[in-house]
């Protein structure tokens, strides 16, 4: 399901339009956006959990000429299904 499909499938599960329907997933699209660039968790319980983690410096290899570097440290975004979202797929 790419984000058209996703517009048209809320507007007509909650009976919206598509423009409301649009309005309404770019919000909450940035509102997570802005929680996780302020390093906050977010979390829609059972389905959903997004958390800010840092990726500590480390040393990596190139496969090709074995020579090593160093791969700087950099924040990431951590993923977790809840419960109710692994229950559909079992």
């Amino acid at each position: 399901m790419n984000k058209t499909e996703l517009i048209a499938k809320v507007a007509e599960v909650a009976g919206l339009s598509k423009v409301d329907s649009k309005k309404a997933i770019e919000a909450a699209i940035e509102a997570v956006k802005a929680s996780l660039k302020a390093g906050e968790k977010v979390q829609i319980p059972g389905i959903i959990t997004l958390d800010v983690t840092e990726r500590g410096e480390r040393t990596g290899k190139n496969p090709r000429t074995g020579e090593t570097f160093t791969i700087p440290a950099k924040k990431v975004i951590k993923i977790k299904a809840g419960s109710e979202l692994n229950a559909v797929v079992k």
